[in-house]
Order: C-alpha cells, then sequence, then structure tokens
C-alpha cells in the first residue's frame, strides 16, 4: 500500500498532564483516536452515522511504543496511515510528532467493524471500504 499520511494537530492541554505537565501515557490513545475520528470525518463519515446502521469502528489490538514525552502546551501532530485493509479490519500506523520534528510515540492499531447489535465483527460499508483504498 502506499503512504498516503493524514496529519491531525492538537495542542497538550493542562488536563492532559500529570502534575509535573508531563502528557499521561493514556491520553496519547486518546490522541490517536481524535486523529483516526477526524480522517474519517474528512473522508465524509462520521461515527454517528455508523451507530445508525448499529455499526462501530472498534480498537481490536494497540501496539504502542512511549520513546519521549510531550509537555503542556506542545503543539502535536499525528500522522496516520493505512498499513493494511481488509473486509472487515483496517490497520493504522500512526505517530505523535512535536514542533521540532522528535517522534514521541508510535502505535500500530487494527480497528473491526462490528455489528453492534450481535457483536459480531462484519464488512466495512462499500462506501468506506473504497474511501480507505484511495487513500491507502
Amino acid at each position: 500500500m502506499s503512504n498516503n499520511t493524514n496529519n491531525f494537530q492538537l495542542r497538550v492541554f493542562y488536563e492532559d498532564t500529570d502534575a509535573g505537565g508531563i502528557v499521561y501515557h493514556a491520553n496519547y490513545l486518546k490522541f490517536f483516536e481524535r486523529a483516526r475520528t477526524e480522517w474519517l470525518r474528512e473522508l465524509g463519515f462520521q461515527q454517528t452515522d455508523f451507530l445508525e446502521q448499529k455499526l462501530g469502528l472498534v480498537v481490536r489490538r494497540v501496539e504502542m511504543d512511549n520513546i519521549a514525552s510531550a509537555k503542556l502546551d506542545d503543539l502535536l501532530t499525528i500522522t496516520s496511515s493505512i498499513s493494511q485493509l481488509k473486509r472487515a479490519s483496517l490497520v493504522f500506523k500512526q505517530e505523535i510528532i512535536n514542533e521540532q520534528q522528535q517522534v514521541l510515540c508510535r502505535a500500530e492499531v487494527q480497528v473491526a467493524c462490528v455489528n453492534l447489535t450481535i457483536s459480531r465483527p462484519c464488512a466495512i460499508p462499500q462506501a468506506m471500504l473504497g474511501a480507505f483504498e484511495r487513500v491507502s
């Protein structure tokens, strides 16, 4: 797959940090989630649309490597690309980078499409699958 990358920026707020002004590690997962959600929105898909269809994109697996710390007021860029696309799941490669272009955190996130009525995996809707194919 080609390396089409989406970039999402966010500022570290006080609520994201511990008492020392360092981003709490679990918040990196939130930052990655926001970046994936906003990328979907840019592609024309909203989470509420899925819920109306009783579908969910759920995280199945995360592998995360914390390399360095983000700090209060840092402007971060979260890069996202699709490294694997299957009928019912996809894998995102994501990085959090600071203004000095230092990679602070890397993650590989596997997301599965799930029928929420029966809590079982199902095919990604064709329109979304096509959009993912165009950007991966």
